[in-house]
């Protein structure tokens, strides 16, 4: 009988045992067990499914059985289990997305520890943390800290703005910066703004508003109030930026797949010494007029390989709302994909290639 270590790293969460083609981990803390298992076992089924592996729970222990999947399989489920213990350790709530990312992390590869990569806290308010839930997102914060300019491009529900927003928080409050900017076009959807009542204020309200919120999820309304009043937090439609130049700043730049290339240009040369900038959109929804196209798009073209500038990319993989919208954003790339024609091969270009 032969005892030796899987290949799972022990985090002194659970500790990993192979035994005659059973892997068994041990959980140090049996009061996590709970919060493993899930309601019912769903977070059980999920990482069996996943795998295709047999696991059976029992005290403080899962052994993970070999049968139709191949030892490096095991390795991994032990690892999933390990990496979720981990995360409970350090004070996560489980629930499905969680345990899916962290099966998506362990298969993908993705350096470093579950916990390390989805345990990052941007901002905490009201008992309430926001962290990043998907590798993608983990990807685009790191991103944001590493450049100038961060293009986060993906499909709704992916946490691009929300996060932008907590990244801006956060350097604010950590000194990082002096002021806060966030702006949007104020572009309708469908609606002209001449035909909606009230002042020109009242009229690009609506459209400011999902920053506002944000941003009362993430401070207090003394605070928040406070830094409006004193200038600091500035949230403003896009034709505000032109002629200023930010220095000193944290910029948020909302829906900008309804920018002119021209006013993308615009917007990305405000930028100012010991700025940052983080431009988000989905390029899937734009309400421009037909015809014209998004500055967003442009800007994806040409700034590409500019030293500074960052594009994270999300995809349904990565939407943390209701799993109905992950279905539907899946749905709709198929349609989208089903729906543009293959270019036929040109005579040249198959003769190149058969050079």
């Amino acid at each position: 009988m032969s005892v030796a270590s899987a290949s799972a790293p022990a985090s002194g969460a659970t500790s990993i045992q192979r035994e005659d083609g059973v892997l068994t981990v041990r959980v140090t803390d049996p009061a996590t067990m709970p919060s493993l298992l899930g309601h019912a076992d769903e977070h059980l089924r999920v990482v069996e499914g996943a795998f295709s592996a047999r696991i059976h729970a029992r005290g403080n222990e899962f052994r993970i059985v070999d049968g139709p999947v191949a030892d490096s399989d095991l390795d991994q489920v032990a690892r999933v289990i390990d990496e979720l213990a981990e995360l409970v350790a350090r004070g996560q709530v489980l629930d499905r997305r969680l345990v899916e990312q962290t099966i998506r992390i362990v298969r993908d590869g993705v350096p470093g520890r579950a916990a390390d990569v989805l345990g990052e806290h941007l901002v905490t308010h009201r008992g309430r943390t926001i962290r990043p839930k998907t590798v993608g997102q983990r990807r685009y914060l790191d991103a944001i800290a590493q450049n100038t300019v961060t293009f986060g491009i993906g499909p709704a529900g992916t946490g691009k703005t929300y996060l932008a927003m907590g990244a801006a928080v956060r350097a604010l409050r950590s000194r990082e910066v002096n002021r806060l900017i966030l702006t949007r076009p104020a572009v309708e959807a469908g609606e002209r703004l001449g035909f909606l009542p009230g002042t020109l204020h009242e009229k690009i309200d609506p459209y400011l508003k999902p920053l506002w919120d944000a941003l009362q999820d993430m401070m207090d309304a003394t605070e928040l109030v406070d830094q409006v009043e004193r200038g600091i937090i500035e949230v403003a439609p896009l034709a505000y930026m032109r002629g200023r130049t930010l220095n000193d700043a944290f910029i948020v730049l909302d829906e900008a797949q309804n920018t002119t290339p021209e006013q993308m240009k615009m917007f990305l040369t405000r930028i100012g010494f010991n700025a940052r900038a983080v431009v988000t959109g989905d390029v899937s929804q734009t309400d421009l007029p037909q015809g014209k196209r998004s500055g967003l798009v442009v800007a994806r073209e040409i700034l590409r390989d500019i030293e500074g500038v960052a594009f994270s990319e999300f995809d349904a993989a990565d939407v943390v709302r209701h799993p109905i919208v992950q279905r539907i954003v899946e749905a709709y790339d198929r349609h989208a994909a089903q729906s543009t024609p293959a270019l036929p091969a040109s005579p040249t270009s198959s003769a190149s290639q058969g050079a």
